[in-house]
């Protein structure tokens, strides 16, 4: 169960979770350390000013970014932990896993009431550590999370399958070890800890104080506390709402708040996802299992290849000795290159198994703790995490996919010494291939009549000659650059068909294609020559920007759609993939089918809905942006994204040039990506919305979009660029 623990701590503290509680992210925290994380907001952004006027939708509110600034009324409003706004020179902490806390702007007062009843500060918000999301806490405070009593009954009994010793609950640091425990509060204390919080007068005098073990134990025979609605203190919950996927209690029905909603009975919800949560186990243990037996074929390579190493070398030594002394200094060119390859064959073996192992620890770990979770006898709390466990588990699933499971490197060393040559043909020598035990495949042929180019897209597609006696185990293609240098190879596989993405438009590529087997390769096919989609003329790009240069004869029109296969789920298409919007509340990804890498070029997204006032993102990103988060949240977009009164640039998390002016529903976003002065502007409405964007922009990008469920777009490709910016680049 050791591979376990990391699951078992808390992202603030590093240490077990105490009094764990579950955000709306599905992620924990200790109610202590939650306390330690809050931020006061102003008085505006309140739940209660928020539901006064109208515009709230929830007890928790998401920050509205467009208009809450922990750091200045420049900033975008994206809070992660920038300090209070009642303090803002307060030296901030770093807890174990580095993430920050913040001390309180003054010292709280001793009190021996919990965390969770404490008084929490009015306004106050919460950023999870983990995803970063950020919400507003309404009038119950931390009260109004659930706590995940399943990850307390797993931590009592890691911990006592630990027997580590108990140790204090209320030390802020290093927790002592404790000397007693209330019965009645049930928690641990340390001696100068009982004397601060748990004086021996008034009603807590009348505490029961046990030793720990003896605390321990009946702790551990005490009922399970029941599980009570977050929003009716009194009721138990009895039923489970599939939509909001949460348990509920009956009064929670009769105030309608899940009318229109499918509801069914707890313990059935509960049967039904520790059945789901089960068999996605198996899989994963299958492929646990799978991953033990391939380190123990990884470290059986690693025997036979120092094994085979020390062979070679003594065969190498004892030919080498033989020969002149002008074979001598030969003989140690050759030596060096035997050990190259025994430790390129040993480094990579060994970073196979290093990256195997951490993976397989990770996966045992996810596997103990989903079947600890699974004998809890506790159906709603089991509910509030079984949806993300069930998740994780196929997630981890599929990073054991396949190829994960094949070794990088073979054990054999597939070279051998000719010592025939006479001594003036010494400097000759080197190694020759071992002869080959069977044939090498026959020389593909490229299917001319299939092979073809679409936009900045090449498809082509090969076969085996149709006398060839030899299997080939798989192909490799390779392309050049489009400008006549060195060849790279794009596809390996078996498969005889292969399009490939993200090529320059106007440019002329030189494709071959070879086969393989255990034996060797073949030779190269014929090369054949593709040519991409015009784009900007030779002339034209060979231009000086100092010159009168008519920019739309610079622009490579592609007409593109967005792209299914590299979207969210969440992504819901239509309208030939020109249409998009989204299933959930929480901003997805969706990219263009085509990539550019050099040129001009221009699209537009027009606003078919737009409900309260979200913030959708506009720009281009890699082909592997984070998909579930806001475009621009990571180092792989660049985007703009706008309300319905202001828009921020934002670029790996940092927000830029705020400036007025939104959208509404039928507005037009313009998005110029002008590769050949490295530049990305935006328009809304065909007037440009602040300055130039992004500077310095180079490689291969995506059109891209974020948005949530309250908004739809639609695309429209293949269009010049807007008069102004030509005109302007006229005259640079």
């Amino acid at each position: 169960m050791e591979e376990m623990e990391e699951e078992l701590k808390c992202p603030v503290c590093g240490s077990f979770y105490r009094e764990p509680i579950i955000l709306p992210c599905s992620h924990n925290l200790c109610q202590a350390c939650a306390r330690n994380i809050l931020v006061q907001t102003p008085e505006s952004e309140s739940p209660q000013s928020r539901r006064a006027s109208g515009s709230g939708v929830s007890d928790y509110d998401y920050l509205d970014l467009d208009k809450m600034s922990l750091y200045s009324e420049a900033d975008s409003g994206y809070g992660s932990y920038g300090g209070f706004a009642s303090a803002p020179t307060t030296p901030c902490q770093k807890s174990p896993n580095g993430v920050r806390v913040f001390p309180p702007a003054m010292p709280p007062p001793p009190t021996h009431l919990s965390p969770a009843l404490a008084p929490v500060p009015r306004n106050s918000c919460i950023t999870c550590p983990q995803c970063h999301r950020s919400l507003i806490l309404d009038d119950r405070g931390l009260r109004g999370f659930p706590k995940n009593r399943v990850l307390e009954g797993v931590i009592d009994r890691y911990q006592q399958s630990k027997a580590a010793a108990l140790k204090c609950q209320l030390c802020e640091k290093a927790p002592k070890e404790a000397t007693v425990m209330c019965e009645q509060c049930d928690v641990f204390y340390c001696d100068p800890c009982r004397l601060r919080c748990h004086p021996p007068r008034g009603p807590l005098a009348k505490h029961r104080l046990v030793p720990p073990a003896q605390g321990r134990v009946s702790r551990r025979l005490s009922p399970r506390k029941v599980s009570t609605c977050t929003d009716h203190e009194l009721e138990n919950h009895s039923m489970y709402c599939v939509q909001c996927k949460m348990p509920v209690c009956y009064q929670c029905l009769e105030e309608g708040k899940h009318s229109s909603h499918e509801v069914k009975a707890l313990g059935a919800m509960w049967k039904l996802h520790k059945s789901q949560l089960s068999q996605a186990l198996n899989g994963l243990s299958d492929r646990a299992k799978e991953a033990k037996e391939f380190l123990v074929q990884l470290r059986t390579m690693v025997q036979q290849i120092q094994e085979n190493s020390v062979e070679f070398e003594a065969c190498l030594v004892a030919q080498c000795d033989a020969l002149i002394d002008a074979l001598n200094r030969r003989k140690a060119q050759l030596l060096a290159r035997v050990n190259k390859e025994h430790e390129h064959k040993l480094k990579v073996v060994r970073d196979q198994i290093s990256h195997c192992t951490v993976k397989l620890r990770q996966t045992t770990g996810l596997m103990e703790y989903c079947l600890e979770v699974i004998k809890e006898n506790d159906p709603s709390g089991f509910l509030q995490i079984s949806d993300a466990l069930i998740r994780r588990v196929h997630l981890t699933e599929d990073q054991w996919g396949k190829g994960t499971l094949t070794p990088r490197m073979t054990t054999d060393f597939d070279l051998s010494l000719d010592n025939s040559p006479l001594l003036q043909s010494i400097h000759q020598l080197d190694f020759v291939q071992v002869k080959a035990s069977s044939p090498v495949p026959a020389t593909p042929i490229l299917q001319l009549e299939e092979c073809c180019t679409h936009n900045n897209s090449a498809t082509l597609s090969w076969k085996q000659p149709p006398l060839s006696t030899v299997a080939a185990e798989g192909y490799i293609l390779e392309l050049d650059d489009g400008s006549g240098g060195q060849f790279r190879e794009v596809y390996v596989g078996k498969e005889t068909m292969c399009t490939v993405d993200g090529l320059h438009f106007n440019s002329t590529y030189n494709a071959r294609v070879k086969a393989f087997n255990k034996t060797g390769v073949s030779p190269y096919s014929k090369t054949l020559v593709l040519q991409t989609s015009e784009g900007c003329s030779l002339e034209a790009q060979s231009a000086s920007y100092s010159q009168l240069v008519d920019i739309k004869k610079l622009l490579a029109v592609a007409w593109f759609a967005f792209d299914p296969g590299s979207a969210h789920s969440d992504i819901i298409f239509s309208n030939d993939n020109l249409t998009v919007t989204c299933s959930s509340y929480d901003d997805r990804v969706v990219l263009g089918k085509t990539g550019f890498s050099k040129g001009v070029h221009y699209w537009e997204l027009t606003i078919d809905r737009y409900d309260n006032h979200p913030d959708p993102a506009f720009g281009v990103a890699r082909i592997d942006v984070m998909k579930d988060v806001m475009l621009g949240k990571d180092d792989k977009a660049w985007a703009m994204y706008v309300d319905n009164n202001r828009s921020w640039f934002m670029h790996s998390n940092s927000h830029t040039n705020r400036t007025e002016g939104g959208i509404t529903k039928g507005a037009t976003i313009g998005v110029l990506l002008d590769l050949n002065r490295k530049t990305l502007t935006f328009f809304i409405n065909n007037e440009q919305q602040g300055p130039i964007a992004f500077e310095n922009v180079e490689g291969l990008f995506f059109p891209a979009v974020s948005l949530n469920r309250n908004v739809q777009v639609t695309l429209h490709t293949g269009l010049p660029v807007p008069d102004f910016y030509s005109s302007r680049a006229s005259i640079a």
